[in-house]
């Protein structure tokens, strides 16, 4: 018997549990198509944030379709070894010992993080399974493996000797506290108000003569080697291809032709300091000039600066700089400016552009196949609209920076001779045999010290997790993989460095559809930020309404190319759709509504059950086609409609009668019936509530039975659907609807019963009325049923069909009393409608708002103009009433 009360917590654990002994995740148990995701690597460091749990909640809901529909489901699961974020942590916990990292061996180290993996790395793994995720998890990769890692190498190697990898002196984002290259996505950009500082630079051999330019970054023109200004400006047309001299230095700076200068821009002229910006870098580039490296690994100033300067912290030495040119009247203003400045996301230092030299890959050569492969439709992104960006991204690629210096990661197979050959091969020993042909005998050799960017490995992952490079018959089996479920924000990062990797490696790009979903933000539309104070953690939620209140929100608000706005409210909403569905199988459990071998739905006598039976196939069609077009939200509101509504509202009331009163034939048939509707409702929000709906299948069917997550989806088309019947519930659900509504809209006390008449009904109306009338006077809370007689005063009238539906309410509530309250209501959103207006309209209001807050007055206008117009519809009707 069920309990009164659904409680998650006592349900999921037990559950998961059964799942995992009876080996329900595995793939390779049914012959069928194979369908594959590799789920994005979570840091090991990480734990479980909404952006995770949106994510892999919408990754399980299509591995649990696609496994109930017969397809051979692996959802391969892992870890990402996270370099930066994971060394970060083993050398705070060392800090906290007293020790550094460099105090000891780089093996010593690397010991030091195995080992803080085997103890700590496994946490977000144990809360991807709080939240209900049916990975493979026999099959759980790690980034550092040593299968992972042998794919690591051949792939370095191979692309090393295609001419795809070189190394080369390129800009870098610097992390001056990590001393190491850091990828776009480890930046911040912070807003900051800082200064727009103005400089005088002479013109070399004219007196008097000065080109000014403005800079956020004064230290860094010691570095310039020139001046830029547009071709088309006139201002500056007899000065392209002169020198200006450069302040404190003396070093003379050529004055370019350049379209990177805007003249509308400050004065139009533009310093140049190539190895300390990347517009300038390429400035650089197209005119050859030299590129003046002035910081060292720590950010302070090195020996390429005046004496004066050297060994300076970088922003002391812009203290200095600024106060060393006003002293020479070289300051033209000083301007307050709010610009933005790269940060670090872990170290929070300001980042700095750094010419360094690094490794890196032909992004360009290799981003040709995949562009190639979404123009031709072979893979596509979901939404459409992410194509664009991800074209722009690719068509515009810069070399990628792949050598990161730190310990802790995929260490370069690249060792270098004491002349400065490099041989790069998989072991040393291979390298040291090269060196040996290449030299003509054993020469000392040096491993380059640097690791592997984290994102090099992670763009193997939907093959090498497969056992790439040797041919497994998991990699022949289930590659192509199907979707890959990820954020807008990893795009480039991730998903192009997969696709280029997959098609260069595989021949084939490494999945079909990339499925791009949006952000989770709070209630007010904002970005979550620890900061703003606005986290919602994903744990607090399931331990307060339970995985599957949780994982329903999340769906059922997942519209494509829509931010989601959480607040706890909503879960709590379908923490009670829970509690809903929970009662609805108590019901059906209390009135011996049990599975039945022998029940055919299209055998069904009663119009109630031919109704339901239809309903249930247009329902399963509904949440089929959404799910395959990754409309989650309209497959959960399918479904939630069809459940809460359809059954529980409309047809387990209208069973009442043939469950209590009925036949012994029309009972056991209905019987049948409702748990046949309840078991096609469970599998249908199996893969949204899979705790909930497994723990409802476990009592219903007994536990020797098989799961339901391993039953076969609902199938629409063999399923009846009665038109007649359709026809006839359909009224009758309009009619009692028209009547709640009016009772609603002109308060009628919940308990009072009223009079009905239904007047110029057909004899097929009034059929239908005569074997509905027990449903239609609880339901509508009628004391009286009429089919003739006239309109009394004071009457309500509504259109039915070719009928006329008459309450008489005159005895029942004060008409003027009620028309007087609705033209109060109908004024007060009236001018709440022009209020917003009004400042909608402010074009003040409009530049300086955030956009989620114009986004709210919208949203609150809609609703009011809906409640106005429901308002002034019911005033209407009692107005007729006289």
């Amino acid at each position: 018997m069920l309990s009164k009360v659904y409680r998650p917590q006592e349900v999921e654990e037990k559950q998961y549990a059964r799942w995992e002994e009876a080996g329900a995740f595995a793939c390779g148990q049914t012959e069928g198509q194979p369908y594959t995701i590799v789920i994005p690597p979570p840091n090991v460091t990480g734990s479980l944030h909404m952006g995770h749990a949106l994510n892999n909640t919408l990754q399980d809901v299509l591995i649990r379709f696609q496994r109930m529909r017969g397809r051979d489901a692996l959802w391969q699961p892992g870890t990402d070894h996270a370099g930066i974020a994971t060394q970060m942590v083993v050398e705070r916990q060392l800090a906290e010992q007293g020790t550094d990292r460099r105090d000891m061996s780089r093996d010593a180290f690397i010991a030091k993080v195995w080992k803080w993996r085997e103890e700590s790395g496994g946490t977000i793994i144990d809360q991807l399974r709080r939240l209900g995720a049916s990975c493979d998890w026999e099959r759980e990769r790690f980034t550092m493996d040593d299968g992972l890692s042998q794919a690591v190498l051949k792939v370095f190697v191979d692309l090393y000797k295609q001419n795809l990898i070189y190394r080369d002196k390129r800009l870098v984002n610097w992390d001056c506290k990590f001393q190491t290259a850091i990828s776009d996505l480890e930046v911040e950009q912070r807003d900051v108000n800082g200064h727009l500082w103005h400089f005088k630079y002479p013109i070399d051999g004219e007196e008097g003569r000065f080109i000014t330019v403005a800079t956020t970054r004064p230290e860094t023109m010691l570095g310039d080697t020139g001046v830029a200004v547009h071709p088309d400006d006139e201002r500056y047309a007899d000065l392209i291809g002169k020198y200006a001299v450069l302040p404190l230095v003396g070093r003379k700076i050529k004055i370019v032709a350049d379209l990177h200068a805007d003249p509308e821009q400050g004065s139009g002229a533009v310093k140049i300091t190539p190895a300390h910006d990347f517009n300038d870098f390429e400035v650089g580039r197209r005119h050859d000039l030299e590129m003046v490296n002035i910081f060292d690994a720590h950010g302070n100033l090195n020996e390429m600066v005046p004496a004066a300067y050297q060994g300076m912290e970088r922003f002391a030495a812009r203290e200095k700089v600024v106060a060393d040119l006003e002293a020479q009247g070289l300051v033209a203003e000083i301007e307050d400016h709010q610009h933005t400045v790269p940060y670090g996301d872990r170290s929070g230092v300001v980042i700095e552009p750094w010419l360094t030299d690094q490794w890196y890959v032909d992004a360009a050569e290799l981003a040709k196949k995949p562009i190639e492969a979404v123009e031709r439709g072979e893979t596509r992104f979901v939404p459409q609209q992410w194509e664009k960006t991800f074209f722009e991204w690719m068509r515009n690629i810069q070399p990628w920076c792949i050598s990161r210096q730190i310990w802790w990661g995929h260490q370069i197979p690249a060792w270098y001779a004491p002349d400065g050959k490099v041989f790069v091969e998989k072991t040393e020993e291979e390298a040291r045999n090269a060196a040996k042909i290449h030299y003509g005998k054993d020469v000392p050799l040096e491993r380059d010290p640097d690791v592997l960017d984290t994102w090099f490995s992670s763009a193997l992952w939907p093959f090498s997790t497969l056992g790439w490079p040797e041919e497994t018959p998991e990699l022949k089996r289930y590659y192509q993989t199907d979707v890959l479920v990820t954020g807008f924000d990893i795009i480039f990062f991730w998903v192009a460095r997969m696709m280029m990797m997959g098609m260069h490696f595989m021949e084939e790009a490494p999945f079909h559809t990339v499925y791009i979903h949006a952000l989770v933000r709070d209630e007010r539309g904002q970005k979550m930020s620890k900061s703003k104070g606005n986290v919602i953690d994903p744990l607090h939620l399931i331990d307060k309404f339970g995985a599957d209140a949780l994982r329903f929100t999340l769906s059922a608000m997942a519209a494509q190319g829509r931010d989601i706005k959480l607040s706890e409210n909503r879960v709590e909403g379908y923490r009670n759709f829970a509690t809903k569905l929970w009662n609805a199988a108590r019901f059906c459990e209390m009135n011996v509504c049990l599975p039945s071998d022998d029940f055919e739905p299209g055998n069904c006598r009663e119009t109630v059950n031919r109704w339901i039976v239809g309903e249930t196939a247009r329902a399963s069609e509904k949440v089929t086609q959404a799910l395959d077009a990754y409309k989650f939200n309209e497959a959960a509101n399918a479904a939630y409609q069809f459940t809460w509504g359809t059954f529980c509202d409309w047809y387990l009331e209208f069973s009442k009668p043939l469950l209590t009163e009925g036949g012994e034939l029309a009972r056991e048939e209905t019987r049948a019936c409702a748990a046949w509707v309840l078991q096609q409702i469970l599998k249908l929000l199996h893969p949204f509530m899979p705790f909930i709906t497994e723990e409802i299948w476990e009592r219903q069917a007994g536990p020797k039975n098989s799961m339901l997550m391993q039953q076969d989806w609902p199938g629409s088309s063999a399923i009846p659907i009665d038109s007649e019947a359709d026809a006839e519930m359909a009224w009758v659900i309009e009619l009692i609807s028209d009547v709640r509504a009016v009772r609603s809209e002109s308060n009628v006390p919940a308990g009072a019963r009223i009079p009905m008449r239904l007047l110029n009904g057909n004899a097929e109306t009034l059929r239908r009325l005569e074997a509905n009338d027990e449903v239609i006077r609880r339901l509508a809370r009628l004391d009286s049923v009429e089919t003739e007689g006239g309109v009394p005063t004071g009457s309500v009238q509504i259109v039915i069909g070719e009928a006329t539906l008459v309450l008489p309410l005159a005895g029942v509530i004060d008409l003027d009393a009620e028309r007087a309250r609705l033209r109060t209501q109908i004024d007060k959103h009236a001018g709440e409608i022009a209020k917003i207006d009004k400042k909608l309209a402010n074009a003040n209001f409009m530049a300086k708002a955030p956009e989620h807050v114009i986004e709210e007055q919208r949203d609150r206008r809609n609703d009011a103009d809906a409640t106005r117009a429901k308002l002034a519809e019911a005033l209407e009707r009692l107005s007729a009433a006289g």
